[in-house]
């Protein structure tokens, strides 16, 4: 019994089809649908605070181009961010392939877009949200607040997404756990490091923020809570996932992944910080 689902597991990737269904050129896979689940979890459980928590002095059609803003701040921020962050060098001999998934070098040959970075996404979307909440006068920080609880149950969606399309897999394991996965299945198993990103990312984070979302009286706090805990959970995460070939390990042991989750923990630690002691000062103030 055992020995057949260990069986049933290692090999499971292998047996994933990551094509829903195909009509000519046309592809629909589970890992771009797994995103689109992720927007419409986070977009909903949103609209579900504003209508349950008085706290919030915003309105849904605030909030529905609020999330349009930052959608297409991640997607730019995350594209961008793997151009600068793993691959610089080869993007700056091929600039149009930042943009457009041809490479005219070789007869107009078809290559697509491929390579998005987590932490270039994230600068993304706190640029555009920033840039909407100050065009239309709202608060930065109380918008965090309200996001922030959610988003990491999106997480879960896109890593299966990676899972289910066989990308961003772990470090060679002899433990059981290990899969084989299809494009590296002759090197053995690996740790399938996106299920541990979908949990601990996803779930485990989203439970934790979801249930100190009233407890935490200093506003704009979420989004110091969330960048130290996604910081510290993706840095860990890194030791099982496989490094980027192109790049491998930067520091000692640590891959890029970890150094720039690092940044992640260390600006946690300094916005919360500076909003306590704004809160602080606010308090002190004669006009208080």
């Amino acid at each position: 019994m055992l020995h057949s689902f260990l069986e049933f597991w290692q090999h499971l990737p292998e047996n994933l089809n990551p094509v829903i269904f195909e009509i000519g050129g046309f592809k629909l896979q589970y890992y771009g649908l797994m995103y689109l689940v992720g927007f419409a979890i986070t977009y909903g459980m949103v609209l579900f605070r504003i209508k349950r928590e008085d706290r919030f002095d915003v309105s849904g059609e605030q909030v529905e181009n609020l999330m349009m803003n930052m959608i297409f701040g991640l997607l730019i921020g995350a594209r961008l961010g793997y151009v600068l962050f793993y691959n610089l060098p080869y993007y700056l001999k091929h600039p149009l392939e930042i943009i457009l998934p041809f490479d005219i070098t070789d007869h107009f040959r078809f290559t697509g877009i491929t390579g998005m970075s987590y932490h270039g996404g994230l600068i993304g979307i706190i640029i555009a949200a920033w840039l909407y909440t100050r065009r239309n006068r709202l608060n930065f920080f109380e918008m965090a607040d309200l996001f922030v609880p959610v988003i990491p149950l999106g997480y879960t969606f896109g890593r299966l997404g990676n899972f289910i399309n066989g990308e961003l897999y772990g470090r060679i394991t002899t433990a059981p756990i290990g899969m084989y996965f299809p494009s590296a299945s002759s090197l053995g198993r690996r740790h399938p490091s996106q299920l541990y990103e979908a949990f601990f990312e996803g779930l485990f984070l989203f439970i934790i923020l979801w249930l100190f979302r009233k407890r935490v009286q200093t506003r704009g706090a979420m989004i110091a809570f969330y960048l130290f805990g996604y910081g510290f959970v993706r840095f860990m995460i890194e030791f099982f996932r496989q490094p980027d070939a192109h790049i491998g390990f930067v520091v000692f042991s640590l891959s890029a992944g970890q150094l720039l989750c690092s940044a992640m923990m260390l600006a946690g630690v300094l916005i919360y910080l500076f909003l306590a002691f704004q809160e602080r000062d606010m308090k002190k103030s004669p006009a208080n």
